[in-house]
């Protein structure tokens, strides 16, 4: 009888972590979902879609596991961990078949992607699998008697780690390399007890102890120099976008400036800051208009102000202290591989990245309770029925098909499609600069005009303003269309386009101003352009031409 018992509650246990294995294969295997072609590459619509169907799936599973088995909680962070790292296995052999060009890329400018669209946040996902790897092997290693489940995990987290070090370095992102070298020495160091292990050796070698100190600095400062100048552009584009987005955070500290705002607060900043003046000619060429701070921390600041971000790191920080207590170094590892890379990279703007790294805290938390589990199930609940309520998936493929009327100019058509989409893409700034533009080409200025200011809230696009100043050129407001080409050489100062359309302006004869045109030609002639383009080329010979016809 209580062999039975015993039977039916083991039968019970398993067919409950089961269907919890599927809930959560469900919802984190979303991240592999590539984009269809129906809609424009990187575009999230069809991810967001997916998660908010598969969180519907997770939240039913974990319900009817938690029903079958009270005891679900303490299987919750296993499952988690191997679903991960099979997750990572699929996508460091995706990444190698791109290498070997057995597999497509996401990307036309980049050969690796796995399936996500850019080599960064790619890169970023397998550092985040790695420490969970290298704890999982780390802890299976020591063991001399394993059983054949025990085993085959053993090689599973061995293989999939060296898949992971064999496609990291081709995604040639720094942010992913430091990530994973301090989660990994962090998972190392506490499964061979760093902090005894120091302190016997600050005991025994008290003298050397000193000149390794220096040793290791000097060999961190060289690292560190080299990484930088790997791709020194790139990294002084990041400074220069955390300067900016650290001018953004001051102008509203405790409130930010609103959820979706950081690209506008951006852009003010960032015209606020070249109008100055006093800025070098580094910074004027690796200026751009992101999308993203790549810095979470700062993207968080600038949007919810800094209390918020605040609160957020300590939720984080009560996360690995729960996880680390408990025993769960490679969770904690994986958590600590996102903040590192969180640094210098947008993890957290990516939705099967971000939910990812929810679970990942989830599973350092839920230990014996049970209102955590329930808990993060209704957070989840409600994720998923935001992502399905509000997404855009469907408006995506229409706006998809829509812009190739666009592309090939027939604006008519194309102004009738945006017409029906406009109230279901209102918030997006690509969108609406296709839609003024459209407008504009059209000559319906005032309403191009107005279409664009609402693009100005949603982008930091300076060819918005360029855009904004035709229109005003064409319904012969010249002032307002010499203000708006100021703030585009403001926003974008690298940028030689708005000197020439204000050469353009000055060469009005209802506006015309000989000296500013004079000035506008010089810049156009001398400005050294980041791309050597035909266009570049037709522009400054333009401007010669206006420059005679003035000065006959």
């Amino acid at each position: 009888m209580k062999v039975k018992l015993e039977l039916k509650r083991m039968t019970k246990k398993n067919m409950a972590d089961v269907i919890a294995l599927t809930g959560v294969v469900a919802i984190l295997y979303v991240v592999v979902f590539p984009t269809p072609n129906d809609i424009s590459v990187g575009e999230m619509a069809y991810q967001k879609l997916w998660l908010g169907r598969m969180a519907v799936v997770f939240v039913i599973c974990c319900l009817f596991s938690f029903y079958l088995n009270r005891k679900l909680c303490l299987s919750f962070p296993s499952i988690v961990i191997w679903v991960l790292i099979a997750l990572g296995g699929i996508e460091a052999i995706w990444g190698l078949g791109q290498i070997y060009g057995l597999a497509v890329s996401n990307h036309s400018l980049y050969a690796l992607t796995g399936s996500f669209y850019n080599p960064g946040p790619y890169s970023g996902y397998l550092a985040m699998i790695f420490p969970l790897c290298l704890h999982e092997w780390l802890n299976l290693k020591e063991k001399t008697e394993r059983t054949w489940i025990e085993q085959g995990k053993y090689y599973m987290a061995l293989g999939v780690m060296l898949l992971i070090l064999c496609v990291l370095p081709a995604g040639m992102s720094r942010s992913a390399w430091i990530a994973a070298a301090v989660s990994g020495a962090w998972v190392y160091g506490m499964h061979v007890s760093w902090e005894s292990k120091l302190k016997e050796i600050r005991k025994r070698y008290k003298r050397k102890v000193l000149l390794a100190c220096i040793a290791g600095g000097i060999i961190f400062i060289v690292v560190g120099y080299s990484l930088f100048q790997l791709k020194a552009a790139s990294a002084n584009g990041r400074l220069f976008m955390w300067k900016i987005s650290a001018l953004a955070i001051v102008e509203s500290p405790v409130v930010g400036h609103g959820i979706g705002n950081f690209v506008s607060a951006y852009g003010r900043a960032q015209e606020n800051y070249f109008a100055n003046g006093e800025y070098s000619e580094t910074e004027e060429l690796v200026a751009g208009s992101p999308e993203y701070a790549f810095n979470e921390y700062m993207q968080v600041a600038v949007e919810y102000g800094i209390p918020f971000l605040f609160v957020v790191l300590l939720i984080i920080a009560f996360c690995l202290w729960k996880g680390s207590s408990e025993g769960r170094t490679g969770l904690c590892g994986g958590v600590i591989a996102v903040l590192v890379f969180a640094f210098s990279s947008y993890p957290m703007q990516i939705p099967g990245f971000a939910v990812t790294f929810y679970f990942l805290l989830a599973a350092c938390v839920i230990g014996r309770s049970k209102i955590i589990l329930l808990l993060f199930i209704s957070i989840i609940a409600l994720l998923g029925t935001y992502y399905w309520k509000n997404n855009q998936y469907a408006v995506c493929k229409d706006w998809y098909r829509s812009k190739m009327l666009y592309n090939i100019g027939a604006y008519r058509s194309a102004k009738e499609e945006y017409e029906k989409l406009y109230p279901d893409l209102m918030n997006r700034g690509a969108f609406l600069f296709e839609y003024g533009y459209c407008l504009h080409k059209l000559k319906e200025y005032d309403n191009s005009i107005r279409i664009l200011e609402e693009a100005m809230t949603h982008s930091n696009d300076p060819m918005i303003l360029n855009i904004i100043s035709k229109n005003y050129q064409a319904a012969g407001d010249y002032e307002k269309a010499e203000e708006y080409l100021i703030r585009s050489t403001h926003r974008l100062p690298g940028r030689i386009y708005p000197y020439y359309l204000l050469a353009k302006l000055y060469a009005e004869s209802e506006y015309r101003q000989p000296e500013k045109l004079k000035r506008m030609v010089e810049v156009v002639l001398t400005k050294e352009p980041k791309v050597q383009s035909t266009a570049v080329k037709e522009m400054r010979e333009e401007v010669k031409k206006l420059l005679k016809q003035i000065n006959r």
